[in-house]
């Protein structure tokens, strides 16, 4: 093809394609294509009605284009609910879930056909995508912004395979699945607010901490590092050590769970270690599938050691390889190959801490001691149903947490003794009702038992002790908050969530000097830590009247999650009561275009504020505003 002939144009690219299609073609060949036939068949339509073209569609994959970036996302939300509708009528382990990508790009035009990195870009995204959920990127983004009122999520810059520079990519939430509405972005002054749903999202945030458990939830904007991590220079008056994502050898992308799990089962237990400094989960599995430096990674998460290996899981059988290596030397302290049966894994993975600690020279207490060794279940398939529904937990959707529930119960019906299992059960109703997908009061009475029945079963199990801080700080029992988030954080030293989360009890409790401290200790341990740090930590410093210091933490926040409500509420509070108009004006607008109606009276009734006068002056200064 010549210079000549090249013919070039602008579009927006839709790619899709299907969660899980090799497992589902291997279970059941026939059901699955006449499914996909029938999915695709839906898809097109849509397609054709919002303005669009269908490129290709081999295999599980379909290609389109559209002239409007508008229409392509709308056209994505659309697909995603009417999909989400058919699969209600599917077993579970039946339902296709598509994943789409949407990238503005130019493109080369070869008759009905396109090509380029525009291309290429959107099928990058696409990967980036959940199961039923949708990715699109900046220049996407830039064009709908203010014109779909979705609530995107920025989930950072990504590097991705034959693409020359990292591409920012933007998460269209579908956690609402068939409540999405689209609808145009409104100019202009509004006199209410959508109280309900800003203090949904903090307390979302509040519950989010407490209960954190692996969570990407608000993520950096970028893989770079937030200015407050660590570095080398600064390593910790203890061995710190960064446990990086074990590599999935397997050769099938659906074991991806296992792997993962395996990492953060290890993260956990070394986090036991009171005299060990170790970084969280968040921040290490930013470097999942990339080629990094043992020395890199040691600069930019503040540490002295890293472990990084492998998981081949296939048949009965298990492999893990795993390695120590001083980062500042790239010296190997220790390395170890393991080949046993399936049956062993919670032995392995005890021998695995145990050489870590010993290799460390990190003494133990006798507590210690008891902890480390691996409780939770001998029940191999209740322990796998654990990992999987760790996967969907981690999605923080309503559908997802739906799926995890019945794959934690069927944990539990395998082994009735398993605490771990009891303990998730508990959270996933925990995130019922604080994420507003239950109204019944007794979802928090359900999320009460359960976290008492792990305890019952296993007092040293972290996650039940969170829960029960939760419900405590809802029913505003302070006390017995406080002593379950200090239990929990007993348990695991370095839980750095644990710590933030932590923090923010003591907010809502009236203690918020103490509460700087635990957050700016959660975000050493978390270089790379999720924007609800940023909350606590400006939450701290507005009820401390540090509010230069609260200012400035709240926009950075809102540098990483542009459509954070509470952020722009309290900036709004502290801007009236500074008599900033300038700086007023903008960030009511800011709120005000996240806005929708109801009474602050509602919202009034549901923060946890200990001291009335913090409603108050939160309130009092809201209306000021011209909020009502």
């Amino acid at each position: 093809m010549t210079e000549e002939r090249i013919k070039r144009k602008l579009v927006a690219i839709l790619s899709a394609d299907v969660k899980g299609y090799s497992r589902l073609m291997g279970d059941d060949e026939v059901s699955t294509v006449r499914t996909i036939e029938s999915y695709r068949k839906t898809m097109t339509e849509l397609i054709l009605d919002h303005r669009g073209r269908v490129v290709d569609s081999p295999g599980d994959n379909l290609l389109a284009e559209f002239a409007s970036v508008v229409d392509a996302v709308q056209c994505a939300v659309e697909i995603q609910q009417v999909l989400k509708s058919k699969n209600d009528e599917f077993a579970e382990d039946r339902k296709m879930e598509f994943r789409i990508g949407i990238n503005l790009g130019d493109v080369i035009e070869e008759g009905d056909r396109i090509y380029g990195d525009g291309v290429n870009i959107a099928a990058r995204i696409e990967g980036l995508a959940e199961g039923g959920g949708i990715c699109i990127s900046g220049s996407a983004f830039e064009q709908i912004e203010n014109k779909l009122a979705l609530g995107y999520e920025d989930i950072g810059e990504h590097s991705v395979k034959n693409i020359t520079k990292p591409i920012r990519v933007y998460k269209v939430p579908m956690a609402s699945g068939d409540d999405i509405e689209i609808s145009v972005g409104k100019k202009g002054r509004m006199k209410s607010l959508q109280w309900v749903a800003l203090a949904g999202v903090a307390l979302v945030v509040l519950v989010i901490g407490a209960l954190a458990i692996w969570t990407d939830y608000l993520r950096p904007s970028g893989s770079s590092v937030p200015s407050q991590q660590t570095n080398a220079a600064k390593l910790p008056d203890r061995p710190s050590i960064a446990v990086l994502p074990f590599d999935n050898m397997s050769g099938d992308p659906e074991q991806e769970y296992f792997s993962d799990g395996i990492t953060e089962d290890l993260i956990t237990d070394l986090s036991k270690v009171s005299g060990l400094f170790v970084i969280a989960r968040n921040s290490v599995f930013t470097y999942k599938g990339k080629a990094v430096s043992v020395k890199q990674v040691g600069e930019e998460l503040g540490v002295r050691y890293v472990l990084e290996g492998s998981v081949r899981k296939a048949n009965n059988r298990v492999r893990i390889t795993a390695q120590l290596i001083d980062a500042r030397t790239s010296g190997h302290i220790w390395a170890e190959r393991y080949d046993k049966e399936l049956k062993d894994i919670f032995d392995l993975q005890d021998e695995v801490t145990q050489e870590i600690v010993s290799a460390l020279a990190v003494k133990l207490t006798e507590e210690e001691q008891k902890r480390i060794v691996r409780k939770g279940t001998d029940n191999l398939v209740a322990y796998d149903y654990t990992l999987r529904g760790l996967e969907y937990s981690n999605r923080y959707t309503k559908d997802a947490n739906a799926q995890a529930r019945k794959l934690y119960q069927k944990a539990i019906d395998l082994d009735p003794r398993y605490a771990f299992a009891y303990a998730l059960l508990g959270h996933t109703y925990m995130m019922e009702w604080s994420f507003g997908w239950s109204q019944d009061p007794t979802t928090m009475e359900q999320a009460f038992e359960l976290a008492q029945k792990a305890i019952a079963l296993d007092e040293s199990e972290r996650l039940s002790h969170s829960v029960l801080s939760n419900v405590y700080l809802w029913q505003k029992k302070y006390e017995q908050s406080i002593a379950e988030i200090e239990k929990a954080i007993e348990l695991h030293p370095n839980d750095a969530d644990g710590l933030a989360s932590f923090g923010g009890v003591l907010n809502w409790a009236g203690k918020p000097e103490e509460a700087i401290g635990l957050v700016q200790r959660a975000m050493q341990l978390n270089p790379i830590n999720p924007a609800w740090y940023l909350w606590e930590l400006g939450h701290a410093y507005y009820l401390t009247n540090q509010f230069e210091k609260a200012i400035e933490t709240f926009n950075k926040l809102l540098a990483r999650n542009p459509n954070f409500l509470p952020a722009y509420s309290y900036l709004v509070t502290m801007y009236v009561e500074l008599e900033m108009e300038k700086e007023l004006q903008v960030a009511t607008a800011k709120l005000e275009g996240l806005s929708a109606h109801i009474s602050i009276q509602d919202w009034k009734k549901r923060l946890p504020y200990k001291d009335p006068k913090m409603l108050d002056r939160l309130f009092d200064a809201l209306k000021k505003a011209g909020f009502e």
